[in-house]
């Protein structure tokens, strides 16, 4: 598997992430924040953008900052299975790492966090 390309855009505080520059692929907001690009009919990842950058990266005092994947709710049983298979391989799991928050026996709600420190970013 080739590295992935990261082009960070300081003016707009976005970091790109290409696994495979130049493929198309469809867009999956995971949160306002974290958008994934894949091939569905491969389920592979292409790329990932991530909005303020800076503060999806910003420790807290506790430890690394999580955050709800509240965009998986909006989609089909079946994209969001794709998308949770894509999302717990690499290399999209070399970059985030999915976890979880349960409130309740009953509910589970996905979570991730940056695995990357902002050093990588270039």
């Amino acid at each position: 598997m080739t590295q992935p390309v990261f082009n960070y855009d300081e003016v707009s505080d976005t970091l790109y992430v290409s696994f495979t520059p130049g493929e198309q692929a469809t867009g999956i907001e995971l949160t306002p924040h974290i958008l994934l690009r894949l091939n569905k009919q491969e389920r592979k990842a292409v790329g990932m953008t991530f909005l303020d950058y800076s503060l999806l990266a910003q420790k807290t005092d506790m430890g690394p900052r999580s955050f709800p994947l509240t965009g998986l709710s909006e989609l089909s049983e079946d994209l969001r299975e794709v998308v949770l298979d894509i999302l717990q391989r690499p290399p999209v799991s070399d970059v985030l790492l999915l976890s979880s928050y349960t409130p309740s026996i009953s509910e589970t709600i996905p979570i991730t966090l940056l695995q990357m420190a902002p050093a990588q970013q270039t």
